[in-house]
């Protein structure tokens, strides 16, 4: 428990040092781990949503559990933590390959059994990975009815990366209001493939931006839109500034059914904000000099902008994080 705390105040300070207030957050297969993300989150005031990874097969012995145990530590969790403060539990299986149907039955019940719960998994991420699913999970049509079949998809269901994702598949996410986190550093580093916004967004699906910090390369939001902006143009699509600014705010509220709560300055909502600095760096100081309007602003900071560019973030109007100097 000692480590898995130490590893959540490492976690969050960096999560708050790039300006991220909140987030939806993979756990270790341990429950200890989510007990210390949910203290430490708790003990700042951060609306974050979390859950222990459930992955029973195809992975080393030491970092699997049952489906029986699985639910049981689920469970659990969700009666300690799930709308305390504001904090919010996600079942969480790792991804289908990593879970057995009983498994994969058994969080589609837990789903179900809880109000407002989340699940957050991953799909499609690259092309082997959905032909391993294919070879797994042969009676099914398909990655994505794999989730559907077991009763994993809809409101505050959350899917990582689909990249792969058919156009059956898109309109079926659309239909159930299912979300799509973008995560950009992550893509590319891993070499998985370009995210089709065009095309996911067509079909009425949420989509947020997400930096994936296991597979990705920065916490900062910032670098993960000019990672966003590659992977776009590579594809003939054009990340507005504005509309950049709109996933890695609102659009990532709305994918997480959070938008009456969070995601922009109306009056009513949370104040959970950044404050940026226009001085960071010498470069963004010049570029930022030259600069005529907000979209012009803001796309120098997608830019040029990383966790130096953080002056201040505030959670629930309180300072949480001040840049020193």
């Amino acid at each position: 428990m000692a480590h898995a705390r130490q590893q959540a105040e490492l976690f969050l300070g960096e999560l708050l040092r790039n300006g991220t207030t909140t987030a939806l957050v993979f756990g270790t297969v341990h429950k200890q781990s989510v007990d210390a993300f949910f203290e430490a989150c708790e003990k700042r005031n951060l609306r974050m949503i979390a859950g222990k990874v459930l992955m029973d097969r195809n992975a080393p012995e030491f970092l699997t559990d049952t489906a029986e145990s699985g639910y049981a530590d689920s469970r659990e969790l969700i009666e300690r933590w799930h709308g305390k403060g504001r904090l919010h539990y996600a079942v969480t299986p790792r991804f289908a390959p990593t879970s057995t149907p009983e498994q994969l039955t058994l969080a589609g019940k837990l789903f179900a059994e809880f109000p407002d719960l989340y699940m957050h998994t991953h799909i499609s991420e690259n092309k082997q990975e959905v032909e391993w699913v294919k070879e797994l999970f042969p009676e099914r049509k398909g990655y994505l009815d794999v989730y559907d079949h077991h009763g994993l998809i809809g409101p505050r269901s959350v899917f990582a990366h689909g990249i792969h994702l058919c156009d059956d598949e898109c309109k079926r996410l659309g239909e159930t209001g299912s979300a799509v986190s973008f995560c950009p550093t992550s893509n590319l580093f891993l070499g998985s493939g370009l995210f089709d916004l065009a095309k996911v967004e067509g079909f009425g699906v949420r989509v947020g931006l997400g930096t994936d910090v296991g597979g990705g390369t920065s916490f900062s939001q910032l670098a993960s839109l000019n990672e966003a902006y590659k992977v776009l143009q590579l594809q003939d699509q054009k990340l507005d500034a504005l509309k950049a600014l709109y996933l890695a705010t609102l659009g990532g509220a709305r994918a997480l059914y959070l938008d009456d709560r969070i995601g922009n300055l109306q009056p009513g909502k949370e104040a959970d904000f950044v404050v940026l600095d226009y001085k960071a760096t010498p470069l963004i100081d010049y570029r930022l000099s030259q600069a005529t309007t907000l979209q012009e602003k803001l796309f120098a900071l997608m830019i040029l902008g990383d966790d130096r560019a953080v002056k201040e973030t505030f959670a629930a109007g309180v300072s949480v994080h001040r840049k020193a100097g």
